[in-house]
């Protein structure tokens, strides 16, 4: 079976996507969903280009989005995919078109051995966390542009039963956005896991290799090899030491990103609702802390988290987003929405206007260097018979590893040069959701979050309210409207106000 998405307005290789899979016949028997979709919008803004009051220009825009949703999940295939073609219309602004496409597989292609893991994506990102920040797609902000993600992972796993079980991985993977930022990287990993027992100390020994691309950059390659042993203390208690050496190859202005490292965690489940892991080590770049805790109630989940890792803009954006949220809503708006599919779309939208200034409410902002981040995360989710509330706040903090001077392309905002040196930015998120009746949803969320750059003393401050109310007329047909104000200030200047109203017409066929 061939599948094959047409995406346009991109690199070569983003103009055909095709995904041939030579499907078993239990992939074959699978069930498949496929629902196309009309959004319809009709939206106004009183500052649609996000310029300082002075300059404020009102507009209206005009959207009109197909899109199709595809899902699977069979016995020997999962696959997802969610494409959206935006098209905008503005007096002033003109055509425009903006994509989202969201597509992720898995497949068995033989059994207890060969599995393959593919995933996909375009989105509109803002390019710094300092300037305007775009939170609408009919706004015109020139701090925004569109990424890409691709990503092909082959695996060879097997349990040798007494011995040990195997994993041995290779990663293909790219992160593209016009001129911006063009990043290819290949990975290989090996990973063998002793055979767990109850009673005695566990093993785990992995060895990896990455090779990155960058345009603007030299070729670097990162290395990693580490041994973890574990021991049960007790049923609900375990702890683990690892140690291990890094080479990495990345251009840097302080001592060379390699040596040996340690660490110690402890993992404690008193029970299935509670899980807590804590870890403590040192690494070439310093003391390292780790933090991953979950409390589940009933219609209440917690969850904290704190890293320090050394990461880069292409890494975080091909990382994978926390998935607590939706599974925990998955479960308890079972009975409130049968039907899965419209229940994940229910999810999606809650979510996403929950988190205005994105997941973790902190721009990944673009750049070609490496960075030490230490990143905390606390979120709460309550879900009531009428009403579902969230809260995260979270902050994150970069240093840069290597020298500003390659990222002066980036700069097409603000022009100091050394603006994202060493970076903090923080936040704090809030959404919550009402069922008026069977058919009507009034939906409030808010967001604020202040970007500071440590080097020179900038602070911009973002802020963002928004108020929708849904009608579903039918059960493929839903009316919404939407109020939204958001505001910018920076010690730096530019500060602007926005206010927003649209309506919106979304149907599935």
């Amino acid at each position: 079976m061939v599948i094959m998405i047409r995406v346009h307005g991109g690199p070569r290789h983003w103009r055909l996507l095709v995904v041939i899979l030579a499907l078993p016949a239990g992939v074959r028997s699978a069930d498949w969903t496929i629902l196309p979709s009309l959004r319809l919008r009709e939206s106004y803004s009183d500052n649609a280009r996000l310029a300082p009051q002075s300059q404020a220009v009102g507009e209206w825009t005009s959207e009109v989005s197909p899109g199709i949703f595809l899902v699977t999940h069979g016995p020997r295939l999962a696959l997802t995919l969610d494409y959206t073609l935006q098209s905008l219309h503005s007096p002033r602004e003109g055509e425009r078109r903006n994509q989202q496409f969201a597509a992720s597989a898995q497949l068995t292609a033989l059994p207890e051995w060969l599995f393959l893991d593919a995933s996909a994506g375009i989105s509109q990102q803002n390019i710094s966390a300092f300037g305007p920040q775009q939170l609408d797609a009919t706004q015109a902000s020139t701090n925004s542009t569109t990424v890409r993600t691709l990503a092909f992972s082959p695996s060879l796993r097997h349990d040798f039963r007494g011995l040990a079980s195997l994993l041995a991985r290779f990663d293909r993977n790219s992160v593209t956005s016009s001129r911006l930022l063009q990043v290819h990287s290949s990975e290989a990993s090996l990973q063998l896991t002793g055979e767990r027992a109850s009673n005695s100390w566990n093993w785990d020994l992995r060895i990896d290799r990455q090779h990155i691309d960058d345009a603007r950059l030299p070729p670097s390659t990162l290395e990693d090899a580490a041994l973890t042993l574990s021991y049960p203390l007790q049923r609900t208690l375990s702890v683990s030491a690892t140690t291990g050496y890094e080479r990495n190859e990345y251009q840097t202005f302080g001592d060379e990103p390699r040596g040996s490292y340690w660490s110690t965690s402890v993992h404690w489940q008193p029970s299935p609702r509670t899980d807590v892991s804590a870890s403590v080590g040192r690494h070439y770049y310093g003391a390292t802390y780790g933090l991953d805790a979950s409390f589940r109630q009933r219609r209440m989940l917690w969850t904290l988290d704190y890293s320090e890792a050394i990461t880069s803009t292409n890494g975080q954006f091909l990382s994978v987003a926390p998935s607590a949220m939706s599974d925990f809503l998955f479960q308890l708006w079972e009975t409130r929405i049968p039907d899965p599919v419209t229940r994940r779309g229910a999810i999606q939208a809650f979510i996403a206007l929950s988190q205005l200034l994105g997941p973790t409410g902190n721009v990944n902002y673009f750049s070609h260097r490496y960075y030490l981040q230490k990143q905390w995360r606390l979120a709460t989710l309550y879900a009531g018979n009428k009403a579902t509330w969230s809260l995260g706040l979270s902050s994150t903090a970069r240093t840069a590893q290597s020298s500003s001077a390659i990222d002066s392309a980036l700069l097409i905002g603000p022009t100091d040069i050394a603006l994202q040196d060493r970076t903090r930015q923080t936040s704090l998120q809030a959404g919550s959701s009402w069922r008026l009746n069977g058919r009507s949803q009034l939906n409030l969320s808010a967001s604020t979050g202040v970007a500071e750059s440590l080097s020179n003393g900038r602070k911009d401050r973002n802020s963002a309210l928004v108020l929708s109310m849904t009608r579903q007329l039918s059960s493929r047909v839903n009316l919404s409207a939407d109020l939204r104000h958001s505001q910018h200030r920076s010690n730096a200047g530019g500060n602007y106000r926005e206010n927003g109203v649209s309506t919106t017409l979304s149907m599935q066929f």
